[in-house]
């Protein structure tokens, strides 16, 4: 190999750690967005919007009067208390 062809491998094999780098942080962002819109979908299901919500919001869980989750077993909550002390979902 000649001093040009080094220079020339050099080169690109910089120019290509320098995008592999550069490009991954673009796929991490893109999956964090991609998590963000997932969960903003299922925040709006019953066990979110219902008078009465799990504190675990298990899927199908909430009601409009009190009880406890079919699922976890734990019991409802108030959803505007629940709201109120902080643990908003918008």
């Amino acid at each position: 190999m000649n001093a040009k062809t080094k220079t020339l491998a050099a080169t690109a094999f910089v120019a290509t750690l320098f995008l592999t780098v550069s490009c991954k942080g673009k796929a991490e962002q893109n999956s964090e967005t991609t998590t963000d819109q997932t969960e903003s979908v299922k925040k709006k299901g019953k066990e979110y919007t219902s008078a009465y919500v799990c504190l675990m919001h298990c899927e199908g869980s909430g009601s409009d009067k009190e009880g406890n989750c079919p699922t976890c077993g734990m019991a409802y909550v108030d959803n505007k208390e629940h709201t109120k002390d902080g643990h908003k979902h918008e």
